[in-house]
């Protein structure tokens, strides 16, 4: 894990921030710091959201959109961390969809996952390869069901997510899915809706739900609804 703790990128060493960016960057930090009060301090907060905003910057489309990005992705590894150290742990069982770009199949399973199961369980998802936008079509095809991920985005995962989360689905990222003794793991072959139309997706779709229901059962979580 020291990859992700290494003293890369300190707020008063970076140049490459618009003065907007550095002040949402700032108060993102003081949201942060707020939220981990007496489990982390300013320092481990400050490194994991900057080094988030790396993961980011290379590939975002709107860039004043990537403090909110490194905010957000920040405060789930923050959380993920305290799990696996100890630190804070709700009971509530944590599931990671993992695919190749995190654009769809993981997407969509995470957007089912969180409707079926509420505050009772919690869902996240990562990509070997992340793309730069979550995939239209599972946006379209998600909304019919009622469910709207278009505001999420692609992201990687990291050695403390995997670690706190007790299941681990994997859909097609092969050898580069991460593999760590004593989790719980699980392939779902899926067919990749990348490149296709509404149509195409609306199967696949439909089989992550059906998967998504079983799973929950097996975890003795009630679906809403």
């Amino acid at each position: 894990m020291t990859d992700h703790l290494a003293p890369a990128a300190h707020p008063h060493l970076r140049r490459d921030l618009s003065i907007d960016q550095k002040l949402a960057m700032k108060s993102a930090a003081t949201q942060l710091e707020k939220e981990f009060d007496g489990i982390y301090g300013v320092e481990t907060i400050e490194r994991f959201l900057h080094s988030s905003y790396d993961q980011f910057a290379g590939r975002a489309s709107v860039p004043n959109f990537l403090p909110l990005l490194a905010e957000r992705f920040a405060r789930q590894r923050l959380r993920a961390l305290a799990k696996v150290e100890g630190k804070h742990h709700d009971g509530k069982p944590t599931v990671l969809f993992l695919c190749t770009h995190n654009a769809g199949r993981s997407q969509m399973a995470m957007g089912f996952f969180t409707q079926m199961a509420g505050d009772a369980a919690v869902a996240w998802s990562g990509g070997s390869e992340p793309g730069n936008e979550v995939n239209p079509a599972a946006v379209a095809a998600m909304a019919e069901r009622g469910i709207d991920i278009s505001r999420e985005y692609p992201k990687p995962w990291t050695d403390e997510i995997v670690r706190a989360a007790d299941v681990i689905i994997t859909m097609g990222c092969g050898d580069a899915c991460p593999v760590f003794p004593g989790l719980r793991y699980e392939e779902w072959k899926l067919d990749d809706p990348a490149g296709q139309s509404v149509e195409d997706v609306r199967p696949i779709r439909d089989d992550i739900e059906e998967r998504v229901r079983r799973l929950l059962a097996e975890l003795d979580v009630p679906v809403l609804g």
